[in-house]
């Protein structure tokens, strides 16, 4: 399922079948989205998000306080971006952010890497996550910056 917004004079130049694609809107397809966006609303899952999402900056605020190469935690709700950094004048840790990724990664932590320079943990778990599994999350982020940092 989809949809786009687009200014009114912007709207109007569209003509029927400029915005569609072959495969979109078919009845099974709205079908599972529907359910999907009522499967949300039912579980409260934005609701939940920003509590666990909350839980773990907590936790990870103090893993800063912990590990000089954490420069930066953001982010919202359960998308939470750690800046990486080799220094106090935050130069990026890149090559550290591939080495900590790969580290996860050998222990069933799947973690994105990015941001300009390619030294920013991108944390997005399903919104199901439950709290074991966060736990379970920072505690291979832990070893993976004890190790490599």
């Amino acid at each position: 399922m989809s949809g786009f917004i687009a200014r009114e004079e912007i709207a109007d130049s569209f003509k029927p079948g400029d915005h569609l694609s072959t495969f979109g809107g078919n009845p099974v397809s709205c079908a599972a989205g529907l359910a999907n966006l009522e499967f949300l609303e039912e579980q409260k899952l934005a609701e939940q998000a920003v509590k666990k999402g909350e839980f773990l900056r907590t936790r990870l605020e103090s893993m800063r306080n912990k590990y000089k190469m954490i420069g930066e935690i953001r982010g919202k709700g359960l998308m939470i971006g750690i800046e990486l950094v080799r220094d106090k004048e935050k130069t990026p840790a890149n090559t550290e952010g591939n080495k900590v990724r790969d580290f996860c990664c050998e222990k069933g932590l799947l973690l994105g890497l990015g941001g300009v320079y390619g030294n920013v943990l991108r944390i997005q778990p399903p919104l199901v996550i439950s709290e074991k599994q966060m736990e379970k999350v920072l505690e291979i982020l832990d070893q993976a910056l004890q190790k490599i940092g």
